[in-house]
């Protein structure tokens, strides 16, 4: 065997490095990209996972208003 042959393929990982970090305009709009992707998802996450916990609450001006349909006034 030859160790000088040459795989043409590659992987993966050398597909992505081929495609997003050859250039550094390419590179830094994924990083940006990816960042605002990721700040919706992680929003839209915590945003759902509040109001699954919160079924029944009404929070005004920090005070707690409705619980479960039963009206609670805190001074």
């Amino acid at each position: 065997m030859d160790s000088s042959i040459r795989r043409s393929g590659g992987g993966v990982l050398d597909g992505l490095y081929r495609v997003l970090m050859r250039r550094n305009s390419v590179y830094v709009t994924f990083i940006f990209a990816g960042a605002f992707v990721g700040e919706r998802v992680v929003d839209y996450g915590v945003h759902k996972l509040w109001e699954y916990n919160n079924v029944g609450i009404l929070l005004v001006n920090g005070n707690l208003v409705q619980f479960g349909g039963v009206l609670m006034t805190i001074v």
